[in-house]
């Protein structure tokens, strides 16, 4: 039940592995190494990890790196897996011995049978960008880079619409002198697009693909590109378009992350005087006590005091606008007139909406209407989570972002 060639060996007998990798990867990268085994039984896979580590001492010349490269591209994979991590040869089989005696430890990573697999793939939001994220992906992956490349071009055709000049998007994401203009809302929301993108692709190609979808905010619409609602073109355009009406509107507004439900928060600007709640709404809810407020400034410091000063924490959001509150009012006209133009598609992929907290239906995804409410009204990634729950139960989330 595990009887796949021995790594370092062809299937015919002929030449080694190694030069099969160096093919593959003239450039090892550096840190942990990863030997994946597998086996029909829980038995089998403590057979394979014995084996493997017997072939690592008694060739002490083979590269980690290459035993890993032939694990992973020539063996089948069997219900009982098994993932070691090492930087050398001694770690690695130290580690497989530890796996073949049934222990486990750091660097071992076990997963039981679990039925079909559930891959709930989610899209970070706004906020989560960095100077250089996605720099080492960039160099090392060309699968990544193409992608990118597509996008950062795509997007800089459609920039040039909204600034005479616009600095390369390729080069604000991946240069460090350009911090300031990546945190400005025309460039983060399509960088954040093209890295989440880029990572989808490269997963992609190893053969990582998502049962289900979602995203908080501007990570809703990439989990839509990926779902076949937008392709490349509608989507960079419909992003382009989100991104410069926001950053067009007057600066101004706040934003407070508080650890309340939502119940709190409503109870708190129904029964507070209307003189120091009128103006803020709920703009997110992250988690069943995390609770973000959005809209002017002295009602969110009001909010904010009623709950510090019940020894609750609150974190001021550092943000450019009071995103998903009346504060984005005056662009959604021209944000529905102007996406109405776009072509959608019905979803190949199952989505859940973080505007409902529900499973998001074609007729929705496809409305520029829905489009236009999503930018407007709170974001429900709690409620996204437990319907992914309720939905199978035995998901995995994969976050894609910085």
């Amino acid at each position: 039940d595990a009887a796949e060639p021995t790594p370092g060996a062809a299937p015919d007998g002929g030449a080694g592995a190694g030069t099969e990798a160096e093919q593959g990867s003239q450039e090892q990268p550096a840190g942990p190494v990863p030997l994946a085994v597998s086996g029909r039984s829980a038995a089998a896979l403590g057979a394979q990890a014995e084996r493997l580590a017997a072939h690592l001492e008694t060739h002490p010349g083979l590269d980690p790196a290459d035993v890993a490269y032939s694990l992973a591209t020539t063996r089948a994979t069997f219900e009982h897996r098994a993932v070691i991590l090492g930087q050398t040869p001694g770690e690695l089989t130290g580690r497989l011995r530890k796996l073949a005696a049934g222990n486990t430890g750091p660097g071992i990573i076990t997963a039981p049978p679990a039925g079909t697999p559930h891959l709930t793939f989610l899209f970070t939001g706004q906020g989560s960008q960095r100077t250089g994220m996605g720099h080492d992906l960039y160099n090392t992956y060309p699968a990544y880079r193409e992608t990118f490349d597509t996008l950062t071009e795509l997007f800089d055709h459609h920039l040039t619409r909204h600034t005479p000049t616009p600095t390369p998007l390729r080069d604000i994401i991946l240069n460090p002198d350009h911090t300031h203009l990546l945190n400005q809302t025309l460039y983060t929301q399509p960088a954040l697009f093209t890295l989440q993108v880029a990572l989808h692709h490269l997963l992609a190609t190893w053969n990582i693909h998502p049962t289900t979808v979602a995203g908080h905010s501007i990570g809703a619409i990439t989990a839509a590109h990926i779902a076949g609602v937008l392709d490349q073109h509608n989507a960079t355009a419909l992003i382009t378009t989100r991104a410069h009406l926001m950053n067009t509107l007057p600066p101004g507004g706040a934003m407070t992350a508080i650890n309340a439900t939502e119940t709190e928060i409503t109870t708190a600007l129904t029964t507070l005087p209307p003189h120091l709640t009128a103006g803020v709404t709920i703009a997110a809810l992250n988690t069943p006590t995390s609770t973000v407020i959005s809209g002017d400034p002295h009602a969110v410091t009001a909010i904010t005091d009623h709950f510090t000063n019940q020894g609750r924490k609150t974190k001021p959001l550092t943000v450019s606008h009071a995103f998903h509150s009346h504060h984005m009012n005056p662009i959604l006209e021209e944000f529905e007139a102007t996406i109405t133009n776009l072509t959608y598609h019905p979803p190949t992929i199952p989505l859940i909406s973080d505007h409902t907290g529900t499973h998001a239906t074609p007729e929705q995804l496809t409305s520029p209407t829905y489009w236009t409410h999503h930018l407007r009204h709170p974001i429900r990634f709690h409620d996204v989570v437990h319907t992914a729950r309720a939905s199978a139960p035995n998901t995995t989330f994969l976050e894609l972002g910085p």
